[in-house]
């Protein structure tokens, strides 16, 4: 019986072994098709507005319907995932996405395109989004946020080379015809969701068990600790009740990853540090997204060449690239681990400082530092977004919490470009939008940071000499998790 554990262990589909690299790239292109795809919408902003003779808030709907409605309808695409399953949705939502652009390019009003492009085209996305994150969530347990942050940097990369792509297509084909390479780009997602393989609880358990028995290493599902404890936990903050003989069994998806309900009565306890994630992340989701809308656009009115401005995006890329991977890799770090959710808050802080400045940016080489530092602390604190909900209510509900995460963003990511629009409207420059965009950054990283400490202040200090097992509390993620073991 040891030996058949070895082997499994040696061909586990977890951490890096079996499928789950495989989910990491399908993750990835997903994020392309979706998030760079949504960003790159942007260099269309000047197209529709000249084409459709509309102002900067009109215009701006465009964008805001899309990123709404992506995270709007993100509970929706968990829900197809814990019904059905991901491979599912993700297939779906690109059938949808890709015959939202296309009718989009037969577009002869704003308002169709409000339709076509915002609703229809957002739906597709929130139904591959979501399941597809969550989806890595499942196959990692130590690695998680480097696997995160390869995943997440298809949102980088795909800006990287899809925003000269696009720029270059505009000009050889109109929007029209751009729009319509994107709708066949964005049919790759169908391919994507039918290499989505579902995993069972039996490799999660084996894979569990195995850890159990290596020397100096026990395995969590939530958190990494390396503390012992009782072999009736599965990793949740909370006992899981042994089954009585006879009685009957609770009804297994076990071809899937998902739990169907979130919070439920036994959960409750998470609910307070949920609803403090859940106030920064409505502050953040009304900022981040004016920078990627207006940044092209601002470029543009202070003298910058077309192309150059679309390169803007480009750097944008590259550096979320950077961001994606360097955090991930570094937050997988023992020393930095504990630090996980202060460097979640110096990453939207730093973006915050960086709008807050832009206004002062009025070339194309002063607006490269912009791109540089924006881009790479965007990448960074996206990466960290679903370790941050999963250190906080477990992996058994990443997926829902992520569904409920994202759908917080969609009010914001809804009104706030319309209002950066019309601010740019009344005072005839872009300074009232990006001071907007960097104090709503910069309340999501005080909201966190000042929760976080007024609670460290209140615990009490842990006993430096224990018998019985460190108490694991969930507040605060990791930082928490990991206080009650610093001695």
């Amino acid at each position: 019986m040891v030996d058949g554990k070895r082997r499994s262990s040696v061909e586990s589909p977890l951490d890096g072994g079996g499928w789950s690299w495989v989910i990491v790239g399908c993750c990835f292109m997903v994020t392309v098709c979706t998030r760079a795809v949504t960003r790159c919408i942007s260099i269309f902003f000047v197209e529709f507005q000249t084409h459709f003779g509309a102002d900067y808030a009109t215009t701006s709907w465009i964008h805001s319907l899309v990123d709404c409605t992506t995270m709007l309808c993100a509970p929706i695409g968990s829900l197809v995932g814990n019904r059905w399953s991901c491979r599912v949705a993700v297939m779906l939502g690109g059938l949808l996405s890709s015959f939202g652009l296309l009718l989009s390019s037969f577009s002869t009003s704003l308002e169709l395109l409000y339709l076509t492009m915002g609703v229809l085209t957002g739906l597709g996305f929130s139904l591959c989004y979501t399941p597809s994150i969550a989806m890595v969530g499942c196959y990692f347990r130590r690695r998680r946020a480097l696997a995160y942050g390869v995943a997440m940097s298809g949102s980088g990369i795909g800006t990287l080379v899809l925003a000269p792509v696009v720029q270059l297509l505009i000009e050889s084909y109109s929007w029209r015809g751009a729009l319509l390479v994107l709708s066949a780009f964005v049919a790759n997602l169908c391919v994507c969701g039918a290499l989505l393989r579902p995993i069972g609880r039996r490799d999660s358990e084996e894979e569990e068990s195995v850890e159990e028995e290596k020397p100096g290493l026990v395995s969590t599902r939530d958190a990494e600790l390396a503390v012992k404890l009782p072999k009736d936990w599965d990793g949740r903050l909370e006992p899981v009740p042994v089954p009585v003989p006879g009685s009957p069994a609770p009804q297994a998806q076990r071809g899937r990853c998902f739990s169907s309900c979130f919070l439920s009565g036994q959960e409750r306890k998470l609910l307070p540090d949920f609803l403090v994630l859940a106030v920064s992340f409505l502050f953040l989701a009304s900022g981040c997204s004016l920078p990627f809308v207006y940044l092209v656009p601002y470029a543009l009115s202070v003298g910058v060449r077309p192309q150059q401005a679309a390169f803007l995006m480009s750097i944008l890329g590259v550096l979320d690239i950077v961001g994606n991977i360097t955090f991930g890799w570094l937050t997988d770090r023992r020393c930095l681990k504990p630090y996980l959710l202060t460097s979640y808050v110096v990453a939207v802080a730093m973006e915050g400082l960086c709008c807050l400045l832009a206004p002062l940016l009025r070339s194309f080489s002063l607006l490269v530092p912009f791109a540089v530092v924006y881009g790479y602390f965007d990448g960074a604190y996206v990466a960290l977004i679903p370790v941050v909900t999963a250190d906080v209510v477990g992996a058994r509900y990443l997926s829902s919490a992520l569904g409920v995460v994202y759908f917080l963003h969609a009010i914001p990511y809804l009104i706030s470009p319309p209002i950066g629009g019309w601010l740019v409207d009344l005072t005839g420059s872009y300074t009232a939008t990006f001071f907007l965009s960097g104090v709503s950054l910069l309340s999501s990283a005080v909201v966190i940071a000042a929760i976080t400490g007024i609670r460290r202040c209140r615990r009490p200090p842990a006993p430096r000499a224990s018998s019985s097992p460190p108490t694991v509390r969930p507040i605060g993620g990791s930082q928490s998790l990991s206080s009650d073991r610093s001695d």
